[in-house]
């Protein structure tokens, strides 16, 4: 996504990058980027300096503490995360599987919650992960992809293979998508048919928690 603010699209484009990576020296952060080694360096510095980047003890670049207190502040900004906790966390334990929220952002789909399976082998998508509309039941619920007559989305080893999940849409009273419940995880045990075996749990909890939004 670009905004044609050229330093404010370097900028997400430096935090994308270590989003991914979790820290990188300076030569990697200039190959994962693509932004010249000199503009980097100044622009880096730049970052650390307002606590946008950090450097951890080997002097790598991770992303900055500051975005700790963003994060929260963006939290308590949109309520619907506070009150969608409760409601996946009965969803994940009655389950067993783990359990996300994720709402649109421009052509992607941002997991806003993330928890997390009780089981050792379980899939995992660390809240604030920006994935595709194009692939996972989640992306198709909402980029406007009809549910079935139950109310659910499912697919199958689409975006990961091995992975299957079933998403619900979270429908304001206007019947407006406002995000998408998902439950994911191992083939294996959520089975190729994960719609069947746990689509009306999702469907219910999106359900409660369009109830909760209004």
């Amino acid at each position: 996504m670009v905004s044609g603010v050229g330093v404010l699209d370097k900028v997400a484009t430096v935090w994308r990058a270590l989003e991914r990576a979790g820290s990188l020296s300076l030569a990697d952060l200039t190959a994962a980027t693509g932004i010249p080694r000199a503009t980097l360096h100044r622009l880096a510095v730049a970052m650390e300096s307002q606590g946008l980047l950090r450097r951890d003890p080997q002097g790598q670049f991770c992303l900055g503490w500051w975005l700790v207190s963003l994060g929260h502040a963006a939290e308590n900004a949109f309520p619907l995360v506070a009150l969608a906790r409760p409601v996946l966390e009965r969803l994940r334990d009655v389950t067993g599987e783990s359990v996300q929220l994720y709402v649109r952002e421009a052509d992607a789909r941002r997991c806003v919650v993330s928890l997390e399976s009780t089981h050792g082998l379980r899939w995992i998508v660390p809240e604030g992960a920006l994935l595709p509309l194009s692939a996972g039941s989640a992306g198709h619920v909402l980029d406007g992809a009809p549910t079935n007559k139950r109310g659910w989305v499912a697919s199958v080893g689409e975006r990961e293979a091995g992975v299957a999940s079933v998403s619900a849409p979270v429908r304001t009273r206007d019947g407006v998508v406002r995000a998408a419940v998902s439950l994911s995880g191992p083939i294996e045990r959520v089975s190729a048919e994960p719609g069947k075996k746990y689509g009306s749990a999702v469907v219910e909890a999106a359900g409660a928690l369009a109830a909760l939004i209004g």
